[in-house]
């Protein structure tokens, strides 16, 4: 059973998907302008608006110094050529689920749709400025809607595109991120950097979402179901509009296809499994790169949300 999801229901029930309804909270949101047909699509997810607090510029310490974390929990790497690496704990992220972040001169956005298991990194610049990303409390396909504090614009997390507002039709840059071990970081970036433990009343570490990744049915959807029997709930890893069965590389451990690599290791905990993140269930560490070896950007997310965002994507299933 899913911590609080009664509660979310309830919450999420009683919130009409209607524009004049949501003016008060978002004054400078533009409602006339939407990809949107249809406004149902969007609900509540239970908090308000920045009732779960992303994070700004965030403090890091060194590798070295870092006791808090156990071997198996999940981290989003981010690497950057002449820049110590730096890793974001799902244990933080589970709670704030946006990291608003500075490397190497480039402003990101280090993303966590718990929902989904979505996991994506995006370059902040636009040609519309620099944006500064906070969570909006809506969902859409039980996925995050972000919004920008510079024009209250809705950002659809899983596509990185505004889907409500002035910047409707904008997308981000999304920069090579992956999740992996914290033991996989640590080991091969012993001069890395890790988020600090951010200054706020949160139970980190634990997983408010107990067993999500095994239930039947994703929360808080009602779209289509994915093709091919496969389970709403199954990790894909995503490549553009490609998704490989998470169960399929682990099997081959590496795969050459569509002029990418992908290969797979394990050693890394579910987040979305036991009460407490570094002891769920092993998933294995995911890797994608191109014929140069070089990191591409990829997500590991349910297959329901593949489908959802992708409806004609390729499922890559193999023979």
């Amino acid at each position: 059973m899913l911590r609080f999801a009664m509660i979310l229901s309830v919450l999420a029930c009683t919130a009409s998907a209607d524009p004049a309804r949501w003016r008060s909270a978002w004054p400078e949101t533009d409602f006339a302008r939407t990809t949107i047909d249809n406004w149902s699509e969007i609900i509540s997810g239970g908090p308000p608006k920045d009732g779960i607090p992303a994070l700004n510029d965030p403090a890091f310490i060194a590798v070295g110094d870092e006791a808090r974390l156990t071997d198996r929990e999940p981290v989003i790497s981010l690497e950057m050529e002449g820049h110590p690496p730096r890793a974001y704990p799902l244990r933080y992220l589970m709670w704030h689920e946006i990291v608003n972040d500075v490397m190497g001169g480039v402003p990101v956005a280090v993303t966590f749709c718990p929902l989904c298991n979505s996991g994506i990194t995006f370059d902040r610049r636009t040609d519309h400025g620099t944006l500064t990303f906070g969570v909006s409390g809506k969902l859409r396909q039980s996925d995050m809607v972000m919004f920008d504090r510079e024009t209250e614009s809705w950002w659809q997390q899983a596509i990185g595109e505004a889907i409500v507002g002035e910047l409707t039709g904008t997308r981000l840059r999304t920069l090579p991120s992956w999740m992996e071990s914290w033991a996989a970081f640590r080991d091969r970036n012993p001069r890395g950097l890790v988020m600090d433990q951010p200054d706020a009343r949160r139970n980190y570490g634990a997983n408010p979402y107990v067993r999500y990744d095994s239930a039947d049915r994703p929360f808080l959807f009602d779209g289509e179901m994915p093709p091919h029997g496969i389970a709403p709930l199954a990790r894909v890893v995503r490549v553009g509009d490609a998704a490989w069965p998470l169960t399929r590389l682990a099997q081959a451990g590496e795969l050459r296809e569509r002029g990418v690599t992908l290969s797979w290791h394990s050693g890394q905990a579910s987040a979305l499994d036991s009460a407490r993140i570094g002891e769920g269930r092993d998933v294995g560490n995911v890797r994608v790169r191109d014929p140069a070896g070089r990191d591409l950007p990829h997500d590991v997310l349910f297959a329901f949300a593949f489908h959802a965002f992708w409806p004609e994507g390729a499922w890559m299933l193999g023979d």
